[in-house]
C-alpha cells in the first residue's frame, strides 16, 4: 500500500474538510450527541491505528505514526468521555 497515494490524500483532505463544515454549524444544544459521535469515531480511529501499527510488515515509520496515532485517538476518547459526562451532570435534579 503506497501512503502518499494522491487518492488517499485526496479523501482525507476532503474528509477534514467536510468534517470542519458540518461541525462548524452545529448548535451548541447538540454538543453531547456530537461529543457521542467523536467519541465513535475515535474509537474507529484507535482500532485502525492499532491495526496499522501491529501489521507484520509494517514500516518503523509506520509503527510510529500508528502509536502516536493510538495516543492522540485514545487522550481524545477519554476527555470526550469526561466532557460528555459532566455535561450530563449538570442537567441531573440535585435530589437524584
Amino acid at each position: 500500500m503506497d501512503a502518499l497515494n494522491p487518492d488517499y490524500v485526496f479523501v482525507f483532505l476532503l474528509a477534514g474538510f467536510l468534517g470542519f463544515q458540518l461541525i462548524k454549524k452545529v448548535s451548541p444544544l447538540l454538543h453531547s450527541p456530537l461529543m457521542s459521535l467523536t467519541n465513535a469515531i475515535a474509537a474507529v480511529v484507535i482500532v485502525g491505528a492499532i491495526a496499522v501499527t501491529g501489521e507484520a510488515g509494517a514500516t518503523p515509520l509506520a509503527r510510529t505514526l500508528g502509536f502516536i496515532a493510538v495516543f492522540c485517538a485514545t487522550v481524545n476518547l477519554v476527555s470526550g468521555f469526561m466532557i460528555t459526562d459532566r455535561m450530563l451532570k449538570m442537567f441531573k435534579r440535585k435530589g437524584s
